[in-house]
């Protein structure tokens, strides 16, 4: 099943890819982590997101997918975090996006949560920055809630952009000179330096 966007436009963003992603996390993870055996005995199918926020201080680190099914409470918690925070404003974040930062950060073996440097963008903030600078998208996927800008400490930009290209899920920007990688559910491609 190949999901489209609200124009009916193809987003390039497939079920079987991203349950690829997930399941080469599970695999790549199993080693590594102790409490991997009692998921592969089945301890249940989850999918975690874990972030930080240096703009509002505040951290999310929680399972928003069970067996299959999204957790609507994880889900507006996902939604607030990553809300506008220059107008306090947030909006649906499509799940789409938090599949493919799930997955990309399962695939990098990594326990250290992502530092999000930008989620949802209103049209006035995206229109601000914008203005400032020729990187922002006058039609940006995060005015949509379909994109995220994010960063690790513990792992290269390269690394992230690797981890983010493997999810074959939708665009993904590196922008090493800022030290942070675009992750969106749009049309599948890749850019950056």
């Amino acid at each position: 099943m190949t999901y489209e966007t609200k124009n009916g436009l193809n987003s390039g963003i497939t079920r079987r890819g991203l349950l690829g992603a997930f399941a080469a996390t599970a695999v790549t993870a199993a080693p590594m982590y102790a409490n991997a055996a009692g998921f592969l005995r089945g301890g249940g199918d989850v999918r975690r997101l874990a972030m930080y926020s240096g703009r509002t201080g505040e951290t999310i680190n929680m399972i928003y997918w069970i067996e299959g099914k999204y957790i609507k409470d994880g889900l507006k918690e996902i939604n607030h975090f990553m809300r506008d925070w220059r107008t306090d404003t947030s909006i649906k974040i499509d799940t789409r996006t938090i599949d493919i930062m799930a997955a990309a950060h399962g695939l990098m073996d990594v326990r250290e949560p992502y530092t999000m440097l930008s989620g949802y963008r209103s049209p006035k903030t995206n229109a601000m920055l914008r203005s400032r600078s020729r990187g922002v998208a006058k039609n940006s996927l995060h005015m949509k809630g379909q994109a995220a800008d994010l960063r690790l400490k513990s792992r290269s930009v390269n690394q992230m952009f690797k981890a983010a290209v493997a999810c074959n899920g939708g665009g993904v920007g590196k922008y090493s000179g800022s030290n942070f990688v675009h992750m969106d559910c749009g049309v599948v491609r890749s850019w950056g330096r």
